[in-house]
């Protein structure tokens, strides 16, 4: 049986939100779908183009904006160097003209009620996250192709690979986390750098390197924007931004200019407990205000849980000495390896699994990077990212509306503080005495997910989505 292999550049995907699974994924399949127009050499010939979206993307689609991700993945457009200031003017122009430029280059008549269709009551076996792409040619032929976006940026074709990666010879393949542990009892690595090892199967270790700090630098950025940023978010639940408030309250009258001031003053606030919790909430409350307005970030594991990771970076960063390449480095690889075991055993996607999936994943990734890098042995790390998902078990995916706002914004907070606190447990405690075992909490997570109504999945067809009574305009 083939392993999935899965690099720390397929858990960080740099992109641009509001969802991972419902923007990111079928972004890139509406890539895909053009880069199989160019390579059966039609693309030149289509006449028309015809998407449908099934399951989850249909029923919250207008919420996470599936819909304009796909048309700026048809039109060539990338997630990771995509302008974001000009996305509404590039959507409102393809609406406007009924035009499609595929690849960039190849112009045809689109009309979107006719073209693009939200099937509400249609869903695909494999994933409830599917869409079809049809090309129409000039020679009276079609092309039809289906994707399924499985959560994280995933993409899977139908009929194709899952692996995201060519396959190599990775000197310590894992799949779970007793794997995990086998390999660094018999090297005595810690995690991050078995992780490292691992990685320079695909590429030298100074690009690895190079590629985990870009990410860093995106989460920064991102940070720092949604903390300076105020206003609405998008949608019409006319949510407003905190971050920005809170941030101006808990900096006082401390002055900066950038960053690494920032950071400064931060740390002047004090490390009183009730200080230390309010900024973990404005970290994680300005990545995900930033996620749910379009803003660039990363995938961690996903962008619904986009926030839980920074705020506890930032964290160990403002709080805990952290501020260097090397812990900056340690910390994401760690997390990495954890997420990674959570995908192959489980599910990164909350349309399969609720919010379990999402910031239970997220909670338990952070916990045991912070564990690592506060000198935590690998089985406190493991036991850390344990002890967080144990307390996320069965949570579900309920958005009010279909966005990516309300309970979305917040349960990243909750995800922080969870994290930050199974790690100090984990930092406590003997790992000879714990109950239950990663591994055991994966498997359970899992079987939690299969056993969990539909309706609590990322549909918006039950909990907080049916009892908050709302009105949104049509998008």
């Amino acid at each position: 049986m083939q392993r999935e292999q899965i690099s720390v550049f397929d858990i960080f995907k740099i992109g641009i939100g509001p969802s991972s699974s419902h923007t990111l994924g079928p972004w890139r399949a509406a890539q895909q779908f053009v880069q199989a127009l160019q390579q059966q050499d039609v693309l030149g010939s289509v006449v028309q183009v015809k998407i449908l979206l099934y399951g989850s993307l249909a029923k919250t689609g207008k919420g996470h904006g599936t819909d304009i991700a796909i048309l700026l993945g048809l039109c060539g457009h990338d997630p990771v160097t995509f302008a974001v200031d000009q996305l509404d003017a590039t959507i409102a122009d393809i609406h406007r003209l009924h035009q499609l430029k595929l690849g960039g280059s190849h112009e045809v008549s689109f009309f979107a009620d006719d073209d693009l269709l939200f099937l509400f009551d249609q869903s695909l076996p494999y994933h409830p996250n599917a869409v079809t792409f049809q090309a129409f040619l000039s020679t009276g032929k079609a092309i039809s192709e289906t994707y399924y976006s499985i959560g994280g940026g995933f993409v899977v074709k139908e009929g194709g690979n899952s692996n995201a990666l060519t396959e190599v010879d990775l000197p310590f393949p894992i799949d779970t986390a007793d794997e995990l542990l086998h390999w660094c009892r018999k090297t005595g690595l810690k995690i991050s750098e078995v992780v490292m090892e691992n990685e320079q199967a695909w590429r030298p270790e100074a690009s690895t390197r190079d590629g985990v700090l870009q990410i860093f630098r995106i989460i920064k950025e991102c940070i720092y924007r949604g903390c300076h940023t105020k206003g609405c978010l998008p949608g019409g639940l006319n949510v407003a931004r905190r971050a920005a408030g809170l941030n101006k309250k808990l900096i006082g009258d401390r002055s900066y200019s950038n960053f690494d001031e920032w950071l400064e003053a931060i740390r002047q606030t004090g490390n009183g407990f009730q200080n230390i919790l309010d900024w973990v909430s404005c970290f994680a409350l300005a990545v995900n205000e930033e996620n749910a307005s379009f803003g660039r970030v990363v995938t961690a594991p996903t962008n619904g849980a986009a926030g839980v990771i920074p705020a506890v970076l930032m964290y160990y960063i403002v709080f805990c000495d952290g501020y260097t390449e090397e812990r900056i480095l340690q910390f994401l690889l760690t997390a990495s390896e954890i997420g990674s075991i959570f995908k192959k055993g489980a599910t990164i996607s909350a349309a399969m699994g609720g919010c379990q999936a999402e910031i239970g994943v997220s909670s338990a990734m952070a916990a045991a990077a912070l564990t690592e890098c506060l000198g935590g042995s690998q089985r406190q790390v493991l036991m850390a990212a344990e002890i967080a998902m144990e307390h996320h078990l069965g949570l579900t995916c309920d958005p009010i509306g279909g966005l990516v706002q309300v309970p979305c914004i917040e349960r990243n907070t909750m995800g922080a503080i969870k994290a930050i606190t199974a790690s100090q447990l984990a930092l406590q405690t003997n790992p000879d005495n714990a109950k239950v075992s990663l591994d055991a909490v994966v498997k359970t997570m899992w079987q939690t997910a299969l056993d969990m109504n539909s309706k609590y999945k990322e549909t918006s067809d039950g909990g907080l989505a049916i009892n908050i009574p709302i009105s949104l305009p049509e998008c």
